[in-house]
């Protein structure tokens, strides 16, 4: 029985003493983490400065009759186009036809009293020569004379008067551009001046589009404000970012809004297309430099942190860096970099949810 015992303890010993000598398994590998790469580009990066703004007409006008009456007719269309000088309406002439008629008349009787009064005056001054008249009576003569003539000076006023005031009863465009809502009908009467007028009418090919940045992108259009710098480029954007037309930079606004901050531009569109509209809200941006060369990436490569912007660059073992960086403008998707990277350097654009410093990708190019 002793024996039996001894040889199991044996057994025992021996066995815990391989199992105490076997090495331990290692661990296995760490898993790659599945990346979207991209590379550091070197390109021209233009530099675009952008403000919500609103269309205007170029020019807007509201058509007011000049003088009163009955309107008679409306000679456009609503919403049709016209040019300068097109006839919108004509108003009851009758009344200034016979002030003109009347002026002419009165007009044309002193005319006829002054060639009389000149006559006698003529008679005057021989008479006065041989004593049979009175100085007196030959002043009172040369006085009807001097006041016949200023009466015709003032019937050629009436008469100019009268003609404006017939020329003015057909109302005519004062610029070029497209008719809105007539705000008036035939037959209604009209005085001069009123405020609803007949018919608002906006010029649309060039329209302007107002629109504000903040203060602080001042000091970036100061050097285009000299005169004769040549206009800087300005975008007009839709609701999704397209480009509705592209227009010159016409006007820096002389003040700054002290209770927004802001500044306000203004900027010229041909609008050949009739894409904008008075009245309508775009976003606008203004070209101010274009950055030759610039080191770029593709913005979600960047990622904030703690101590700034970083990005993951991905090293020759597949392993991953935090590289701190110090950034410029984000324009258009792009983000330039200004140190931490060097143009054809690998990052992560994205992924970097799953990573931290020194681990394991399996990166894929995508392309630019």
């Amino acid at each position: 029985m002793a024996l039996i015992l001894g040889i199991a303890g044996g057994v025992v010993f021996w066995r815990s003493r391989a199992t105490e000598t076997k090495p331990a398994a290692a661990p296995p590998p760490p898993s790659a983490v599945p990346v979207l790469a991209t590379k550091v580009v070197t390109r021209d990066v233009p530099i675009w400065l952008s403000g919500l703004g609103t269309v205007q007409g170029y020019n807007t006008v509201v058509v007011r009759p000049r003088v009163g009456g009955i309107l008679e007719q409306i000679e456009f269309t609503e919403g049709s186009m016209v040019e300068k000088g097109d006839v919108l309406a004509r108003i009851d002439p009758r009344p200034y036809e016979a002030a003109l008629a009347l002026a002419t008349a009165r007009k044309a009787q002193n005319e006829a009293l002054l060639v009389s009064a000149q006559q006698d005056l003529t008679r005057m001054e021989a008479l006065v020569k041989s004593q049979s008249v009175s100085q007196q009576a030959l002043e009172q003569a040369s006085a009807l004379v001097a006041q016949l003539e200023a009466a015709i000076k003032a019937d050629t006023a009436s008469i100019s008067s009268a003609r404006l005031d017939l020329e003015y009863a057909t109302v005519r465009a004062p610029i070029s551009g497209r008719t809105g809502i007539r705000q008036v009908d035939v037959g209604n009467l009209v005085t001069a001046n009123q405020t609803a007028g007949i018919v608002h009418l906006a010029q649309l090919q060039p329209v302007t589009v107002v629109f504000t940045l903040p203060q602080q992108h001042f000091a970036a259009l100061r050097t285009h404000m000299r005169s004769g710098a040549e206009a800087l480029k300005v975008e007009a954007l839709g609701d999704g970012g397209g480009v509705l037309d592209a227009g010159e930079l016409e006007l820096v606004d002389n003040q700054i809004d002290l209770s927004t901050g802001t500044l306000r531009l203004k900027a010229r569109f041909a609008n050949e297309a009739l894409a904008l509209w008075p009245g309508q809200f775009v976003s606008a941006r203004v070209l101010v430099d274009t950055r030759a060369h610039a080191k770029a990436v593709p913005s979600e490569a960047v990622q904030p942190g703690l101590d700034g912007p970083f990005a993951y660059l991905i090293k020759e073992d597949n392993t991953v860096e935090a590289r701190n960086l110090v950034t410029g403008p984000t324009l258009d998707g792009w983000t330039i970099i200004e140190k931490g990277l060097d143009a054809g350097d690998e990052v992560v654009r994205e992924g970097q949810g799953k990573l931290k410093p020194g681990a394991l990708v399996k990166r894929r190019e995508i392309p630019l």
